[in-house]
C-alpha cells in the first residue's frame, strides 16, 4: 500500500519523525480502528486518528446530539442538534480527511452485535461512559484477540491504560466484579470539564498510533491518572494478567458474551437509567407529591451549584456527601423528625440513596421523588429548566 505525492505531503510532519517513517505511516494507512462512543472521548479519538491518516475508522453510538453535549464534544455543533452522532463525526472527518473511510454504527453496542461488528477492526477504542459497556468490549476483545484502549474522564480528572496488549491484563484482571451500582457516576451525574475529555481522549490517540507502529511503553499494565485541577499525571502500575481470570485465564469461565446489563445491575447506556433499590412505599411520583399539601420538608440533594441552577419552591438544600456523612443541622434534624419529609435529586438515583440513609440510620421516615427533577419537568412543568 503505497502513499500516494499527496498523502506525503498531507502527513509530511509526522513522516519525518523517527519512529514513524514512510513504514509507519504505510501501517497507519492500512489499519482500521473501532471508537466505542462518539461523545467527549470518542471526539477527540476520531479527529485525531483521522488526521493522523488511520485508513479506516469505525463509529459506534446509538444516540442523536443534544445541547448538553456540545460543551465538550467538539466535532458536532448547533446546526446538529437532534441528528446521529456517528453521522456527525463522519460528516466532519470527510471534510478533515476524505482518504479516510468511516463506517458507521448507529446502535447499541449488546451481546448479540458486538462480536460481528468488532471482528471487523485491528484495535478497539473504548470511549462509552457506563459500566457495563466497558466489561461488553473487553469481554469481546478477548475473545476477539483485539487491543482495547481505554479511557475514562469524570469532572475534573480522567485516566487511562490500554488492556490485552500482547501478555497484558484485561480489564476482568484489574476488576473481576462490576462496583454497586448505586457507587457508579458518570460524566451526566457528577459533570466534566470539556478539556478533560479532550485531554484523555488526546491520549488514547497516542496509544493507538503507538500499538498500531508496535512501538516500546506502550501504556499496558499500567494505569495513567491526570488531574486537571492541579495539571498533574501520574501512572500506577496494575497487577499481572492473572492465570485465573474469568475471561483471559488460563481456564477461562466466560468463553462467549454474556448479559452484561444482568451481571452489572445498570444500564448499557449513560441516558436516564433508574436505580432502584427502595421499596414502593418509600418513593412518590411527582405527580402525587404536587397533589401532597400537608406540612412536609422538601431535601434536594444535589450539589450547591446545582441547586442554584433550578430548584422547586421550598427546597432546603443537603448536598448528598453531606447529608450521607451525616452533617445536618440538629434543629433540621428535629424537624425533619417531626413532618414527612420528601427528597428530590436531578434524576432520581442520588435520592434513593438519601431515603435509604434517613429511613434506615437516622430513623427519619422519608420518601424520593422518582424521577427527580427530570420528571417533574417532563411531567408537570415543561418551562422548569433541564440540565
Amino acid at each position: 500500500m503505497e502513499l500516494t505525492n499527496r498523502e506525503i505531503a498531507r502527513y509530511s510532519r509526522q513522516i519525518i519523525l523517527p519512529g514513524i517513517g514512510v513504514k509507519g505511516q504505510k501501517r497507519l494507512k492500512a489499519s482500521s480502528v473501532l471508537i466505542v462512543g462518539a461523545g467527549g472521548l470518542g471526539c477527540p479519538v476520531s479527529s485525531n486518528l483521522a488526521g493522523a491518516g488511520i485508513g479506516t475508522l469505525g463509529i459506534i453510538d446509538y444516540d442523536n446530539i443534544e445541547i448538553t453535549n456540545l460543551h465538550r464534544q467538539l466535532l458536532h455543533s448547533e446546526s446538529s442538534i437532534g441528528k446521529s452522532k456517528v453521522e456527525s463525526i463522519k460528516n466532519f472527518i470527510a471534510n478533515l480527511n476524505s482518504d479516510v473511510k468511516v463506517q458507521t454504527h448507529q446502535v447499541l453496542l449488546n451481546s448479540k452485535n458486538a462480536l460481528e461488528i468488532i471482528t471487523k477492526y485491528d484495535l478497539v477504542v473504548d470511549a462509552s461512559d457506563n459500566v457495563a459497556t466497558r466489561y461488553l468490549l473487553n469481554d469481546a476483545c478477548v475473545l476477539e484477540n483485539k487491543t482495547l484502549i481505554s479511557g475514562s474522564a469524570l469532572q475534573m480528572e480522567g485516566q487511562m491504560t490500554v488492556y490485552n496488549y500482547k501478555n497484558g491484563p484485561c480489564y476482568r484482571c484489574i476488576f473481576p466484579k462490576p462496583p454497586p451500582p448505586e457507587t457508579v457516576q458518570n460524566c451526566g451525574d457528577g459533570g466534566v470539564l470539556g478539556a478533560i475529555t479532550g485531554v484523555i481522549g488526546s491520549l488514547q490517540s497516542m496509544e493507538v498510533i503507538k500499538v498500531i507502529l508496535d512501538h516500546d511503553d506502550v501504556l499496558a499494565g499500567k494505569l495513567l491518572l491526570y488531574d486537571g485541577a492541579s495539571c498533574s499525571f501520574r501512572t500506577i502500575k496494575l497487577r499481572n494478567k492473572r492465570q485465573d481470570c474469568d475471561v483471559c485465564g488460563v481456564t477461562p469461565n466466560i468463553t462467549k458474551l454474556i448479559d452484561y446489563e444482568q451481571f452489572c445491575g445498570m444500564a448499557a447506556s449513560d441516558k436516564d437509567s433508574g436505580l432502584n433499590i427502595l421499596e414502593s412505599n418509600e418513593r412518590v411520583t411527582v405527580e402525587d407529591y404536587r397533589n401532597y399539601n400537608k406540612d412536609h420538608l422538601l431535601i434536594d440533594v444535589r450539589s450547591a451549584n446545582e441547586f442554584e441552577i433550578c430548584k422547586l419552591n421550598n427546597a432546603i438544600n443537603i448536598p448528598i456527601k453531606r447529608l450521607l456523612a451525616d452533617k445536618i443541622d440538629n434543629d433540621l434534624k428535629e424537624e425533619m423528625k417531626e413532618k414527612s419529609v420528601f427528597v428530590v435529586c436531578r434524576r432520581g438515583n442520588d435520592s434513593q440513596l438519601a431515603v435509604r440513609h434517613l429511613n434506615e440510620k437516622l430513623g427519619i421516615r422519608s420518601k424520593d421523588l422518582i424521577g427527580g427533577l427530570h420528571s417533574w419537568t417532563h411531567t408537570i412543568d415543561k418551562d422548569f429548566p433541564i440540565y
